[in-house]
Parts: C-alpha cells; sequence; structure tokens
C-alpha cells in the first residue's frame, strides 16, 4: 500500500515537473526594448540628488521600536554613495553642471509607497540633458532586516544594484568589485 502511494506520488511529480519545463520552453520570452542612443554614447553625466524620506534615517525618527528599514547616515547617503561608486568605475566624467552633461541622474530614495510595498526601494531616473526627457528608470529594492548592519548591508547590496543596471543598460558591464 505505502509503495502504491508513493508510485503514485513520484508520478504525479514526474508529470508535474515535465509539464512545467515544457511550459518553460514554450512560453516566449519578452524581447527587449531598444535602449536610446543618448545613454549609449554618453561620455558625462551630472548626478542630481532628488532626496530621500526623512523616516528612513535615525535623525528623523522618533519611536522606540525601529522600522526595518532604518539606515545610518544621513538623507544625503543616497546620493555620495551612488556618487562615489559610479566616479570609482571611471566610466563617466561626472560634471557639476547639467546643461554640460551628455545626462542627467537623478538618484531618490522614497519611502515605502504602501503597506503591498512595505519597504523603500532605490530610484534612478535617467534625463536626456537637453531636453529633460525621461529615457530610462531604475527601482530597486531594499529588503528589511532587524539588524543594523543587515540593514546597511541591504542599502549598500540594492545601491550597487541600481548602478548595475545602469551600467549593464549603458553597455558597460558591472561594477567592479574591491
Amino acid at each position: 500500500m505505502k509503495s502504491t502511494r508513493f508510485l503514485c506520488s513520484f508520478a504525479v511529480v514526474a508529470v508535474l515537473g515535465a509539464a512545467s519545463i515544457a511550459l518553460a520552453q514554450t512560453t516566449p520570452s519578452t524581447p527587449a526594448g531598444p535602449v536610446p542612443p543618448a545613454i549609449l554614447h554618453a561620455k558625462s553625466v551630472f548626478i542630481s540628488n532628488a532626496g530621500s524620506e526623512p523616516g528612513l534615517f535615525p535623525q528623523h525618527f522618533t519611536g522606540d521600536v525601529q522600522p526595518p528599514y532604518l539606515f545610518t547616515g544621513d538623507q544625503d547617503r543616497p546620493y555620495a554613495e551612488f556618487y562615489a561608486a559610479l566616479e570609482a568605475t571611471g566610466d563617466y566624467k561626472l560634471l557639476n553642471d547639467p546643461s554640460e552633461a551628455d545626462l542627467v541622474l537623478e538618484v531618490q530614495l522614497p519611502g515605502p509607497h504602501s503597506p503591498l510595498s512595505p519597504q523603500p526601494d532605490f530610484r534612478l531616473v535617467i534625463y536626456s540633458a537637453q531636453g529633460r526627457y525621461v529615457l530610462w528608470t531604475i527601482a530597486q529594492s531594499i529588503e528589511p532586516a532587524e539588524l543594523q548592519k543587515n540593514r546597511d548591508k541591504n542599502f549598500d547590496q540594492a545601491l550597487t544594484g541600481v548602478l548595475d543596471k545602469f551600467l549593464s543598460i549603458a553597455g558597460k558591464g558591472p561594477v567592479p568589485t574591491h
């Protein structure tokens, strides 16, 4: 009796596994859209600090229980770290005047959006320098954590993820590891 159940269970798992593999092979992938040439050919960028939600950093938080997305530093941390990371790649000349840049990169860290999206996420909006048209937007969630060191590690991983996505879209490759 037990061997019959085992064989039936095994057969069901095998059939479901084969069906999922067949379905995965027949599901068409979405073709990638074109990357705007302004992103691919940019040599210089201006990085704009669009700000961060004040409640994500300790100096603005009031309460006994810390949320799982409270990060060390201040509201300028996302901008400062993104700027330093992009500068370290050496892929772009970073300018102080947006009118002289090929692209404008707007870094922001809004707070959690809703109960369905309870963690904050980085946003990098890529604008054309000439017309202020949005060329691309990258978003990367920051995973919550209980311990401060893990929150900050997740912050850094998400920021690196945003930079990696930007460099990949721009045809530059991933961020070098230290």
